[in-house]
């Protein structure tokens, strides 16, 4: 009998617990599903030129990143933005007059994103690729002419 009454009691316990552990394991899969299908991008766009030295102080974080672009000897931030994308949901962003940056997460597995990069003028695509971000990379993107240089556009990805 001591057995019966020691085996009703934990069964009590357990209807008791049960719908609790049963929600919070609900609500952690359905958080974890949420954060899985978002990325934090950091959108850069800049213009690069040969009039003038010098490297915007906003931009002194990117500078072994620029060694490779050996024609260019000036670099001036024009826009930077973080933008938050969803899976599937096109976000837009004015680059410079006439001329709009669009950015769709594709996809996301493990610690790598794949983001449609568009660059449109008056509604007509004239930039259309896919990039693979991941932590700590960046993506730089040659873009249109601007002033006396030109447009790079530059995506990292924080998740």
């Amino acid at each position: 009998m001591a057995i019966r009454r020691g085996g009703s009691r934990i069964i009590q316990i357990m209807k008791r617990i049960f719908p609790i552990l049963l929600f919070i394991l609900t609500l952690s899969l359905l958080s974890a599903s949420l954060s899985y299908g978002q990325v934090q991008v950091r959108l850069r766009v800049f213009e690069a030129s040969n009039v003038g030295t010098g490297i915007d102080s906003s931009l002194r974080d990117m500078r072994d990143q620029f060694k490779p672009l050996v024609d260019f000897s000036s670099y001036r931030l024009l826009k930077e933005e973080t933008p938050t994308l969803y899976l599937n949901q096109p976000v837009s962003s004015p680059a410079h007059p006439g001329r709009n940056i669009e950015l769709t997460l594709i996809r996301q597995h493990k610690n790598v994103a794949d983001v449609r990069v568009k660059i449109k003028r008056e509604q007509m695509d004239i930039l259309n690729t896919q990039v693979r971000l991941s932590p700590g990379r960046t993506v730089s993107i040659g873009g249109p002419k601007h002033g006396e240089g030109v447009i790079i556009i530059t995506l990292s990805a924080q998740f």
